[in-house]
């Protein structure tokens, strides 16, 4: 009984920590927020984004209309600041189920020339601004060729001719959904679940309707108000006049000191749309067949060819291992005399590679990187990371990241001993590598790029604070906890080698083909299973679209892991065929060279996908980023390589007993 309790607080612990860290977590369609007829609902921004520069900026920092009671940030988390997120209040504000139009938010003081300028500037960078209402950002539908296109956000401004026209109408339209059970079942649209959960006994009289936000839709005009007319109204009052808003003509211009006139209007639409699908409208995006279909034939065409090497491979190595059993003492020793292939590197193929110390860090790296990246994406697969929970994703990582210190300590020190036949000596200088090895090419890469964002006046530079608390996170939390793997690492055995190894080392023999000739080339096929995967996910970070098929993206994680470690396989086997024992670093860049070509199409999608990205800032903050994901997918992969690459070595030669 006293263990069931001890579980049940570390369990609770366990809870209290996640709901600390998420800040606001919550599973997609859970905790509904009533709203009565009247009530007050608050629209907020966050910062202003372009595909065309990728550099956020505040939204304030435009000559927009500014709150009554001033500029307040919102509570943010961890993963919203990493993100460049910055959500604040704004003046907009709508009464719940109540339609309102010509209202009138204010008029700006006169542009001065900075302000002008930038006007005209973010408007050619094609600057969008997000407005969220209830953590619901605002979607904007356009018609292109017959296709109806979706947008979050909507652009500060157009240019036509040689004119600058600025959007400073909306007409916002938000879609609720009637909350009026008291069976909670009903109202998440579980209706399965309803005759479990209780229903609350009926008060006497009808109480008034409650509604749900469940869209958010806005489109933006440009209306040239009447200077007269607004002279004298303060915010919030009507326009006296009625204003037409078409989406399809232009009629604000910017000019120099003149002012600026803001106004909106709101109407509400009772919809079906329950709270747990109101996101469907984000995540639905266009491409959805292409995208299921190419990932299908990727993973048909990549399991048949992974199928078929692995067939070969193992019929190869059994047929080496069954002639060589069948035979009597005496022809072994007759065979051993007249041994070729990877027979010959007995006593060589457990030599020590160079640079042990750093093979031994970047395979612990790898491992912490890659449970990461399974741990993380199997939670999203499950729902437990949902868009509307800003930053969640973020901060999952750098939990799992964190937690899994202790995987990548014990894998490293436990290797290094192997190597080293059981010393356990310099344990913690491995431990301690490790856990600065990947976190220092990271805070290196990042603090380049944040140095760029704080030159531009960005909101996508990280604050010092944060700066302050990340390296805390560091050197408090992931370095203690790999210390504490490479520990246990230590007092583990090692994995003892099947076969001695000779003091000389035997001489390689000159190879037809150079071996990093085989190392690069195998990384094609590991690209192969990702690279339909890849232009999706580069289309959600650096195009603005909402990436949400993580049960995908778990599939083809998997099935990379397996392809790397089969092709690490082949190519170590081939190399030990040609008395090659160099084995260590080959098996590791064999399913690491994927790295490679990943930046190469990176930089082909930047040429080719990327053509409106301008400015020499914009794409050094891309190859940065770029090139900080390559190392983590070089380091993840290349583990997966030489893990299998030393479990197939180990137990081939401990399968043959040779003298």
């Amino acid at each position: 009984m006293e263990f069931l309790h001890k579980l049940k607080i570390c369990t609770l612990f366990v809870f209290v920590v996640f709901l600390q860290l998420g800040q606001g977590f919550y599973l997609p369609g859970s905790y509904p927020h009533k709203h009565g007829i009247g009530d007050y609902l608050n629209v907020k921004v966050n910062s202003l984004t372009s595909i065309d520069t990728e550099i956020p900026f505040s939204y304030y920092d435009l000559p927009y209309c500014r709150p009554k009671e001033g500029i307040k940030d919102s509570a943010e988390n961890l993963g919203e600041l990493l993100m460049g997120d910055r959500i604040e209040n704004s003046p907009y504000r709508f009464k719940m189920y109540t339609n309102e139009t010509q209202i009138f938010l204010c008029q700006t003081k006169p542009l001065s020339t900075e302000e002008f300028k930038l006007l005209k500037k973010r408007i050619d960078e094609m600057y969008q601004v997000n407005v969220n209402l209830d953590n619901l950002p605002a979607i904007r539908y356009t018609k292109k060729e017959g296709f109806m296109l979706r947008w979050t956000g909507y652009p500060v401004g157009a240019k036509v001719q040689e004119g600058y026209y600025v959007f400073n109408h909306l007409k916002f339209t938000v879609l609720v959904h009637k909350y009026e059970e008291t069976n909670m079942a009903t109202v998440m649209g579980t209706g399965d679940a309803a005759e479990i959960i209780p229903t609350a006994s009926k008060k006497t009289g009808s109480d008034p309707p409650g509604y749900m936000v469940v869209g958010f839709e806005v489109v933006p005009c440009s209306f040239q108000h009447n200077a007269g007319s607004v002279k004298n109204l303060h915010m919030y009052d009507k326009y006296p006049s009625p204003i037409s808003c078409d989406p399809g003509t232009v009629a604000m211009p910017i000019k120099e000191n003149e002012p600026l006139t803001f106004s909106y209007e709101v109407s509400f639409v009772e919809s079906d749309i329950k709270w747990p699908s109101r996101w469907d409208a984000y995540l639905k995006m266009e491409g959805a067949k292409v995208h299921w279909f190419s990932i299908l034939n990727s993973l048909m065409v990549i399991t048949f060819l992974a199928g078929i090497v692995l067939v070969i491979f193992l019929r190869t190595v059994r047929r080496d291992l069954t002639r060589y059993e069948e035979l009597d003492k005496e022809a072994q020793a007759q065979m051993n005399e007249e041994l070729s292939g990877w027979k010959l590197v007995v006593s060589d193929v457990f030599r020590a590679p160079a640079y042990p110390s750093l093979l031994c860090v970047m395979v612990g790296d790898g491992v912490q990187i890659l449970g990461m990246a399974v741990v993380t994406i199997l939670f999203a697969a499950l729902g437990f990371m949902s868009p509307a929970s800003r930053g969640t994703l973020i901060i999952g990582m750098l939990f799992f990241y964190m937690v899994l210190g202790i995987a990548a300590g014990y894998v490293a020190v436990r290797l290094w001993r192997t190597i080293f036949c059981g010393d356990h000596k310099g344990w913690v200088g491995v431990s301690w590598k490790v856990s600065c090895f990947f976190p220092g090419i990271a805070f290196l890469i990042l603090t380049t790029l944040n140095l760029l964002l704080w030159h531009s006046n960005s909101t996508g530079a990280i604050p010092f604070s944060l700066f302050v608390i990340l390296i805390l996170m560091w050197f408090c939390i992931s370095v203690p906890l790999t210390l504490v793997g490479g520990y246990f690492g230590a007092k583990a055995s090692h994995i003892e080698y099947p076969v001695r190894t000779n003091q000389i080392p035997r001489e390689i023999p000159p190879q037809k083909y150079p071996s990093w000739l085989l190392v690069l080339g195998a990384g094609t096929l590991p690209f192969g299973t990702l690279f339909i995967e890849l232009f999706f996910i580069m289309s959600s970070i650096w195009m603005g679209r909402v990436y949400y098929v993580f049960g995908f993206l778990l599939v083809v994680l998997l099935l990379l892991v397996v392809v790397c470690a089969e092709v690490s396989l082949v190519l170590t086997y081939m190399h030990l065929c040609v008395e090659d024992w160099k084995w260590w670093w080959k098996s590791f860049f064999a399913s690491g060279s994927v790295a490679l070509y990943i930046f190469l199409y990176s930089v082909n999608y930047l040429i080719f996908d990327l053509k409106s990205l301008s400015g020499p800032v914009s794409a050094t903050l891309y190859l940065g980023y770029s090139l900080f994901m390559v190392v983590a997918i070089m380091l993840a992969t290349g583990t997966v390589g030489f893990l299998s690459s030393f479990w197939f070595t180990h137990y081939l030669f401990s399968s043959v007993k040779l003298d």
